[in-house]
C-alpha cells in the first residue's frame, strides 16, 4: 500500500511541474490549447500552441499524468493535431528553413 501511495504521489508532482510549464507557456502566449499524443514507452507528448501561434511541447512520463497536467493547466484539449487547430500555428523562418533542410537532405 505504501509504494502505490508513494507513485502516486510522484505523479501528483510530475503532474503539477508539468502543469506549471503549461501554463507558463499559456500565460507567455496569451492562451493556450493542447493535444496530447501517446508516444509509446517513452510516454505523451503534449504539443500546445498559443493563442499568438507560437508553439511548443513537453513529455510527460504517461498518458495519465500527462491528461492530468492538461487538467490541471486548465487549457482546451483537442482529439488530433489537424484542421482549425493546426492552422494556428505560425511557423517562422528558422522552421521553413529546417523543414527544407531534411526535404533536401540536409
Amino acid at each position: 500500500m505504501a509504494d502505490t501511495q508513494q507513485v502516486d504521489a510522484k505523479a501528483e508532482r510530475t503532474a503539477a511541474r508539468l502543469a506549471h510549464r503549461i501554463s507558463a507557456f499559456s500565460k507567455a502566449h496569451g492562451g493556450a490549447e493542447g493535444q496530447v499524443a501517446y508516444i509509446g514507452q517513452r510516454g505523451a507528448r503534449i504539443v500546445l500552441v498559443g493563442a499568438d501561434g507560437g508553439w511548443g511541447d513537453v513529455v510527460a512520463p504517461t498518458y495519465a499524468i500527462a491528461e492530468q497536467a492538461v487538467a490541471k493547466a486548465g487549457i482546451t484539449v483537442h482529439e488530433s493535431f489537424d484542421g482549425e487547430f493546426a492552422a494556428k500555428v505560425r511557423t517562422g523562418p528558422y522552421e521553413w528553413k529546417r523543414m527544407a533542410g531534411i526535404q533536401l537532405g540536409g
